[in-house]
């Protein structure tokens, strides 16, 4: 695949209002222990699940003898927060030593590490490099996170700038939320955060954000429809595509995550899960972008999932996203139809073992 978006651990050193997931947030003492080990018991078994090459084809680079240019793929763990301690030593280092281990004579893997910037050091960044990470990026610079608010975040990116070239790092030229990511050589950095000229500048209408409501998403800002959505996420092996996967080992079509998961890595492998969803007319118009369309087959029209996008905010406020759609339609529909294929995959499978 051209990328998967993995989150490692729930756990967090912050409880941002504005954040996607009610569970990235602190957690003490034997709440923290139960979270890490829950990670540190999944990891091993979703790396293990995760594509045999982490290589595509770039359908932007046809060659002159026909054919495309194969680059090598993308793993980024984030969280949550993976540089607090333990999730660091017990579950990040862990499971990048994990990656770079299964993709070394396959083709390799471009690892990238998601942070929020403000727990790194000089001596953390070379861990990570000395770990083969390729990018380090870093994703609390805007408003919204506690200290980082406008000209108070310039002395900590001066002062990481400072730590990344030090260690020999470059700028990257990608730019968050576009499809067509840099091809330059690592290792490099980038930052990024939710502001207004971001693609995730209106906030997912999910957890805190949609609680403290803070999305000011429309029906006409289709978060299917481009990177970190649902757009291609079937196409594995070809550019464009990309699942985000949980600590659970659940993984989903988008980082915003639709309602009901498609699979769980800790039990079967991502492809066959992917392949089994491909001939579905629901997937094929989230892979499309096109989420309106996911029940044209199931006595959904386009109109009728226009209605189903409209609801109420908690503070009372109409609103409308196509997101809120979806989560009707899995609800209401899908969501039996994905229990039935998990269930087939796994007799399946059941049926080759014995």
């Amino acid at each position: 695949m051209e990328s998967i978006y993995y989150v490692l651990s729930f756990a967090c050193h912050r409880q941002c209002r504005h954040c996607y997931e009610d569970r990235f947030r602190p957690y003490l003492r034997g709440e923290l222990a139960d979270v890490v080990s829950m990670a540190k018991h999944n990891f091993p078994r979703v790396i293990a699940n995760l594509p045999e090459r982490m290589r595509y084809l770039d359908l932007d680079q046809p060659l002159s003898g026909g054919g495309f240019e194969e680059r090598p793929g993308r793993v980024i763990l984030s969280g949550g927060e993976v540089l607090i301690d333990p999730v660091r030593e017990e579950v990040l280092y862990p499971a990048l030593e994990a990656l770079r281990a299964k993709y070394a004579s396959r083709g390799g893997v471009k690892l990238v590490v998601q942070t929020t910037g403000d727990l790194l050091t000089e001596k953390i960044i070379g861990q990570l490099l000395a770990r083969g990470v390729w990018m380090i990026s870093v994703a609390g610079m805007d408003d919204f996170h506690v200290g980082m608010q406008g000209s108070k975040r310039v002395p900590l990116k001066e002062r990481l700038i400072s730590w990344f070239e030090g260690a020999g790092m470059a700028a990257s030229g990608h730019r968050a939320g576009e499809r067509k990511w840099c091809d330059q050589e690592g290792p490099l950095y980038s930052f990024f955060g939710a502001t207004p000229d971001s693609w995730i500048g209106k906030l997912w209408p999910r957890g805190r954000a949609w609680t403290n409501g803070l999305s000011t998403a429309t029906l006409t800002d289709n978060f299917c429809n481009r990177w970190s959505g649902g757009l291609n996420f079937l196409n594995h092996g070809h550019s464009g595509s990309e699942v985000a996967i949980e600590p659970t080992g659940d993984v989903y079509p988008c980082c915003l995550k639709t309602s009901h998961p498609l699979g769980n890595l800790t039990e079967e492998p991502l492809i066959e899960i992917l392949d089994s969803l491909a001939d579905h007319p629901a997937f094929q118009a989230i892979n499309r972008g096109t989420p309106e369309r996911m029940g044209l087959t199931q006595g959904w029209s386009a109109d009728r999932f226009l209605e189903r996008c409209e609801t109420v905010t908690p503070q009372g406020k109409p609103y409308a996203n196509l997101c809120v759609g979806c989560d009707a339609f899995h609800h209401e529909v899908l969501g039996p139809i994905i229990k039935e294929k998990r269930a087939a995959r796994l007799r399946r499978r059941s049926g080759v073992a014995q």
